[in-house]
């Protein structure tokens, strides 16, 4: 959730490697016969170094941090494998700054993945598996064939993500209004956002395992990586308020990761034996590094969202799922759907409401605006309108509530619920600024890696876990395990503290 100033993490050169060494490539593999991609012409390192700085604003702006260095140089060594340059220096590798599991690449040679991905891969290896299967999207050219089936349904845009997180596959706002997005620039939308068929994925899938196998890992760790994408899927589909109706962003492009584990397992196998992944690497490299939200992008408590540079807080309703966004907070239940974002607010509530309206209609659908009515929330000056509209599930009604925030800064939810049954008046109302002790209060969580006591259990780390809810679903998530997983003494694993 953005504020006024900038956000962007910038810097320089990262802090020192953590296990500098590359995986040592393995003789006499049993490699399929691979084809070599055209290396990225002009045109594509173009629009690349066009695009890249789009997408840094975007995701929260490139991470400053002792585990930049060793992301990059994994990246890079990674990208290599695909012959799309012939050095690493042709290739730019981004950590993000981002809460989602994102990971993705752009023609060019640019690759990106998230923290909080990197915080899920359990070993080098598998971190290295996903920005393999990121950079064979590249090497196949997927970017240029999805723009040929482009449409303004699918794309869930770069610079549109502002409703990307409520709106998910289509549902939310956009299933609900028949409508889609407002028209981005869409090149950038194009070549990013759309998803990928299966086809797609499971070429990206074969080439990152090869890459894999190539650099001298172990070619299964990315069927590895799928498996906890899976049991992350469900574990933010609860925690999102939306059942099995939501999923992460990077397993809402790249669809059913849990079919795949066995198909990338499969295809390992035709490689040579490997059990390098580099796991001791990845964790000592990940510990202690920065878990979920940034505060200063605000935070998520359980039902509230707190913002400790704005000073603002707000609850959700009992049984709604909060989920922070680069751009906006997405506020999902089973009676409605909502987002909260930023506005320019000039004094004009008219026009303020009509573009909060514009942002969620379709290009060729418009929302009226309705009878404006003023109020003061905690303090707060505000005013909401609400209007009815007709979609294939019936009647609904969408809701702009706004807040004079300061200046020329305003804020607001735009809901949607079935008509006259709106579930969001508490959450209106309960808008607040923090004082400075209650902002000063807003910590960071971390992550950090714990070695398996002789007394220790999943049920005692999963106890060590900082949220209110769900513990034991995510410390499993986390570190890739089952349901019915034991741990051993002196195993390492991964636990979020403040």
């Amino acid at each position: 959730m953005p504020i006024s100033k900038n956000l962007l993490i910038l810097g320089g050169v990262g802090l020192a490697l953590v296990g500098s060494n590359v995986a040592t490539p393995v003789a006499a593999q049993k490699k399929p016969a691979a084809s070599v991609p055209k290396p990225f012409t002009a045109q594509e390192k173009s629009e690349g170094a066009k695009y890249h700085p789009e997408i840094l604003k975007e995701f929260g702006g490139p991470m400053q941090s002792p585990q930049t260095a060793y992301v990059v140089r994994v990246g890079k060594n990674i990208a290599l494998q695909s012959g799309l340059g012939n050095a690493e220096s042709d290739f730019n590798v981004t950590l993000l700054n981002s809460s989602v599991n994102n990971a993705f690449a752009i023609p060019g040679g640019y690759v990106y993945i998230t923290r909080q991905l990197v915080a899920l891969c359990n070993s080098e290896a598998e971190m290295a598996g996903v920005l393999g299967h990121e950079v064979g999207h590249t090497a196949a050219r997927h970017s240029k064939k999805r723009q040929k089936n482009a449409t303004l349904a699918n794309i869930l845009g770069v610079g549109g993500t502002i409703l990307g997180a409520v709106l998910g596959d289509n549902g939310g706002l956009l299933g609900a209004l028949g409508g889609g997005l407002k028209q981005y620039s869409g090149t950038l939308a194009q070549v990013f956002s759309l998803k990928y068929s299966r086809s797609q994925e499971e070429e990206a899938d074969d080439l990152g395992i090869r890459y894999l196998s190539q650099a001298g890992y172990d070619p299964t760790a990315l069927s590895a990586m799928l498996n906890s994408l899976a049991l992350q899927t469900s574990v933010d589909a609860r925690v999102s308020g939306l059942g099995d109706n939501r999923v992460p962003e990077w397993a809402s492009t790249h669809p059913d990761p849990a079919r795949r584990v066995v198909r990338a397992a499969n295809n390992a196998r035709k490689y040579a034996a490997n059990t390098n992944r580099r796991a001791d690497t990845h964790l000592t490299a990940i510990n202690g590094m920065l878990y979920g939200d940034d505060p200063a992008q605000g935070v998520v408590e359980g039902q509230d969202f707190l913002h400790p540079d704005i000073r603002m807080k707000f609850t959700a309703p009992n049984g709604f799922g909060l989920q922070n966004g680069t751009d906006a907070i997405s506020i999902n239940g089973n009676s409605g759907k909502a987002i909260f974002t930023q506005g320019n607010f000039t004094g004009d509530r008219q026009a303020y409401i009509a573009a909060a309206l514009k942002s969620v209609s379709g290009q060729n659908q418009t929302i009226p605006v309705g009878e404006i009515r003023r109020t003061t929330v905690n303090g707060i000056p505000a005013f909401y309108a609400s209007s009815v509209v007709n979609t294939q599930q019936g009647a609904r009604e969408v809701t702009v509530f706004a807040y004079e925030w300061s200046g020329n800064v305003g804020y607001h939810f735009i809901t949607i619920s079935a008509a006259n049954a709106n579930p969001f008046g508490s959450m209106f109302n309960s808008m607040t600024r923090l004082n400075a002790s209650q902002a000063a209060s807003i910590k960071p969580r971390k992550l950090r890696v714990v070695t398996v006591g002789s007394r220790d259990s999943v049920a005692s780390l999963a106890g060590r876990m900082a949220y209110p809810t769900l513990q034991t679903e995510r410390f499993l998530a986390l570190n890739g395990l089952s349901g019915n997983a034991t741990l051993t003494a002196g195993q390492k694993v991964k636990i979020v503290t403040y």
